[in-house]
Order: C-alpha cells, then sequence, then structure tokens
C-alpha cells in the first residue's frame, strides 16, 4: 500500500463530505479521535442550544406551542429527521430518555415471562449498564438474574459468533437484547439474520443501537427488529448527556408502555388531566416524563447535517477511513505488539478501529500528550475513531505517525500503565 503523506492529502482531495469538517469545532494542534464516545461540537447544535434558549426568554410558558421548534412537539420532529438512520416510518421513533432509561421502558414492556419462557438472553461483551438494567428487571419480576440472565460467551474475549447466539435462543428465552456494534472491538452483529432466527422461534428481540447510529445504515422496519435504543452524544454529536432515541415496530402499536408517564399520551389528549392514560397510537407511547428541551436542543442541528451528508456516504467514508488506519497500523507498527481486534470485514466492521497492547494505558497517555485524543478501554485496549464527518485522511495518517514514534522512542513508558477516573 501507499504509506506516503501525500496519498492521504490526495484522499482528502477526493472526500465528498470534507466540507462539514468546518462545521466542528476543531482545537488546533489536536486530532480527535474519540468521536466513538463523545462526537465534537457542531456551531449548527451551538446555535440551536441558544435558539431554544432564547424561545425560553421570548415566550416563557408560550415556548411549548411557539416559535420554530415548539417544545411539545420537538421529540416527535427530532424523531422524524431520525428515520433516515434507522430505517424506520417516522411514527416508529421518537427521541426521549436516555439508553438506560429507554432500555428499563422497553424492557418493561417486552418482558413478560410466561410458563417456560422466563429467560432474557443478552451476552458477556455488552457495556455494563444495559446489563444492570436488564438484572434489575428479572429482579422487578422476582426471578434470579444468575438463573434468568443468559450471557452468549465470547471465543476469544473480543467478538460474537453469530451461530453462538442463535444456539442460545432455546426454548426457555422470553426476551433477546443485544448491542447493534460491541462497544470494545467494533463488531457489527448481523441484525437481519438474528432477528430472523428470534422470531422463527417465537422471541422478540431488541438492540442497543448507541456505537451503531450515525455511523451505519440501519432498516429496522425492513429487518422486523422489535425494538431499539439508542444515545446521541457519540457519532450523532449531541454532546454530553443529550436525549436518547427509540424505535418501536409499528406491529407492537397500542402496546401499554411498561412504564407510563405523562408525556405517553395521546397528544390531544395529555392535558385532559385523566387519571386513565390514553397512550399515544405511535412510538410516542414509550415516552414517560418532559423532555428535556436544552439537551435536545443540539440535535436539531446535528440530525439536519446528518440529512444532508447521507448515511450511505457517511458510512463508506467511515470504512474507507478505517480500512486506511488498519492498512497503516499493519505497515508501520508490524513490531510493537498491537493486535487489532476489531472484525477487518467490513460487513461486521462498526465505525472504530480497536488495538489491544499490553502498555494501553500509558500509550494513550503518550498518544494525548503528542495532541491525539484516543479511548483507552480497560485493561489493554485502545479505541480509535476516525469521524466521517470531521476527520481527515491526512489526520489518520498523522495518528499512526505519532504512534509509531511514540514506540520507537519508548516516550510511553514516562506514564504509569493504569486508567484515568475517566478511560
Amino acid at each position: 500500500m501507499n504509506i506516503e503523506k501525500s496519498y492521504a492529502v490526495e484522499l482528502d482531495q477526493q472526500d465528498e463530505l470534507i466540507s462539514f469538517r468546518k462545521e466542528f469545532y476543531l482545537e488546533k494542534d489536536t486530532i480527535y479521535f474519540d468521536g466513538n464516545s463523545l462526537g465534537l461540537l457542531s456551531k449548527r447544535a451551538e446555535q440551536n442550544v441558544l435558539s431554544l434558549l432564547a424561545s425560553w426568554k421570548e415566550f416563557a410558558i408560550d415556548g411549548w406551542t411557539e416559535g420554530e421548534h415548539p417544545w411539545y412537539y420537538l421529540s416527535e420532529k427530532l424523531g422524524k429527521l431520525s428515520t433516515p438512520l434507522v430505517g424506520a416510518d417516522e411514527d416508529e421513533v421518537i427521541v426521549t430518555g436516555s439508553t438506560t432509561t429507554n432500555l428499563h421502558q422497553l424492557a418493561a414492556t417486552f418482558f413478560h415471562p410466561e410458563g417456560k419462557r422466563t429467560k432474557i438472553l443478552a451476552d458477556e461483551l455488552n457495556f455494563p449498564s444495559d446489563i444492570y438494567a436488564i438484572k434489575s428487571q428479572l429482579e422487578l419480576k422476582g426471578l434470579d438474574p444468575e438463573e434468568h440472565l443468559v450471557q452468549v460467551k465470547s471465543n476469544n474475549g473480543n467478538t460474537l459468533d453469530t451461530s453462538d447466539i442463535v444456539e442460545a435462543m432455546t426454548e426457555d428465552i422470553a426476551l433477546i437484547i443485544l448491542p447493534s456494534v460491541l462497544y470494545r472491538s467494533g463488531q457489527l452483529l448481523d441484525i437481519p439474520t438474528l432477528t430472523k432466527e428470534a422470531h422463527k422461534r417465537g422471541i422478540k428481540i431488541g438492540f442497543d443501537l448507541c456505537h451503531s447510529i450515525g455511523s451505519i445504515p440501519h432498516h429496522l422496519s425492513d429487518w422486523d427488529v422489535d425494538f431499539a435504543f439508542w444515545c446521541t452524544y457519540k457519532h450523532l454529536n449531541g454532546g454530553p448527556g443529550s436525549v436518547g432515541g427509540l424505535y418501536v415496530n409499528k406491529k407492537h402499536f397500542g402496546k401499554k408502555p411498561g412504564l407510563a408517564g405523562w408525556f405517553s399520551s395521546a397528544k390531544d389528549k395529555q392535558f385532559d388531566m385523566e387519571h386513565t392514560l390514553s397512550p399515544a397510537s405511535t412510538a410516542g407511547a414509550y415516552q414517560i416524563g418532559t423532555p428535556h428541551v436544552l439537551s435536545i436542543a443540539p440535535l436539531i442541528g446535528s440530525l439536519e447535517m446528518f440529512k444532508e451528508a447521507g448515511i450511505n456516504k457517511i458510512r463508506e467514508k467511515s470504512l474507507q477511513l478505517t480500512a486506511y488506519l488498519m492498512e497503516l497500523i499493519k505497515a508501520e507498527l508490524s513490531t510493537h505488539g498491537f493486535t487489532i481486534a476489531n472484525p477487518e470485514d467490513e460487513t461486521s466492521r462498526g465505525g472504530h478501529v480497536f488495538l489491544i497492547h499490553p502498555e494501553a494505558a500509558r500509550i494513550c497517555k503518550a498518544l494525548k500528550a503528542n495532541g491525539v485524543i484516543p479511548d483507552f478501554r480497560n485493561p489493554n485496549g485502545i479505541r480509535l475513531a476516525p469521524v466521517a464527518l470531521y476527520n481527515t485522511y491526512e489526520e489518520v495518517w498523522e495518528v499512526v505517525a505519532k504512534l509509531k514514534k511514540i514506540m520507537e522512542e519508548r516516550s510511553y513508558k514516562n506514564y504509569e500503565n493504569k486508567r484515568g477516573v475517566i478511560a
């Protein structure tokens, strides 16, 4: 392969998405490769926060129904803007809650242990918060998680085999909850196959899209997925603590929400103040409380950019960036003890590269000292996420060049090999 910097520059000159880079606030002399943990602030996101602050200032309580973005309908409006990213009908998506809150809502709605079917199937590589929520839901039903939570094992500690997941879909499984992309290794699971196999066995299945939404196209409705949920502060650049989202297949519309709240109501009934809930006939029924207006505001600008760029073009560039990164690592760092632990096959690779190295924590500290922001994952993982909307091929080249220098000079030895408070 061509390892010259000039080749990276040439790739940037051919990049159809390069114009979006100027939309973001980029720190001088810093290469940000941690967008799969927290996306950068965009100028449009900033402007929309200021705009909604101004609507509060101008309209006060009338901001619920007045102004450019009436707050009362904002969750539905942003749900519609999100549908191209997940492949759903407009009424199947709502922007609400957080990842874990939405998981609690969906598990409470779809997990009904009965007869032999009393267990939830998950995996051992999932993000801990999902497992905590699933265990809580089991305990609320009076079930022991040690017995009623089944977690698919990994053969290598990094990835899952589709066949192992399907084999675990036994007659005692009532519900399946899996990540679309594994947060450590970046493996993209085979959602269509897993959904088909679950339904053949009469099992409902849902997916955590936190590490795929905004970087990978989905076709949830065509795949007949029952439900999904996600955060919006990673690839979607919604900001720290930004409001999450969920999808419910319209075949389940009319199903009573497991955790009801006043924003579960049909819009025309909500202010009737009746003590009997009249749930919305859409995914809006799975809202709980009042939307966090100032935390939802950045998504207005962010989702507009995704609409303009197109998720298919974003995915194409993301795959090219990560492929280029892996090729340079193999060419330049082959003697320095790194293992590429993410899938290299494009059909199974998410939006980041996962490196394993025994000195990973101190290498990450050395990268930061050299102007590169990576992500350390305990005990020995380095996640590198070149993001299609604001990272460049030249930055990929620079990161590998800096990493090579760190390894050759052994400057990582200047740092302690353990994580900080936040990895």
